[in-house]
């Protein structure tokens, strides 16, 4: 069962597990700062953040490592598989209201745009280079 609060309050992930080693803190350039300049715009997006960052700052270990691993992007449904799916979603008229006053032309581009971009997310995405990690970890 998952120890996630039933409701989103920003800011607030999972708790985390006792460390008997540190794990070093996310760098403002890289990591820590992308999570930070995308704090906001909904609490959906909110709550993915707070997971990288729990993700990105536990004390994981190997088998840990290969599961989460393999859930990111290394198996053929993966999060990266439903992110593509999300924005395809988002991006379909019929699927999303918000586009609703858009002239037709304007939504079958975007639709036609997100369709693409779930398209080359699946088909051209780095899962065989997570799934060659998770092989060299398992030492196959």
């Amino acid at each position: 069962m998952s120890s996630y609060p039933w409701h989103h309050v920003p800011g607030e992930a999972a708790p985390v597990p006792s460390r008997t080693s540190p794990v070093p803190p996310l760098d403002e350039d890289g990591l820590g700062g992308a999570l930070d300049n995308t704090a906001g715009v909904h609490a959906g997006a909110d709550m993915i953040r707070d997971g990288i960052r729990l993700l990105a700052l536990d004390k994981l270990d190997q088998q840990q490592t290969i599961n989460v691993l393999a859930v990111l992007a290394g198996a053929e449904q993966s999060l990266v598989t439903a992110i593509g799916l999300l924005v395809e979603r988002l991006t379909c008229p019929d699927t999303n209201p918000a586009l609703a006053d858009l002239d037709a032309e304007t939504a079958k581009q975007v639709q036609t745009l997100g369709e693409l971009y779930r398209y080359q997310l699946a088909e051209f995405g780095p899962h065989d280079q997570a799934a060659e990690a998770i092989a060299l970890i398992d030492g196959i």
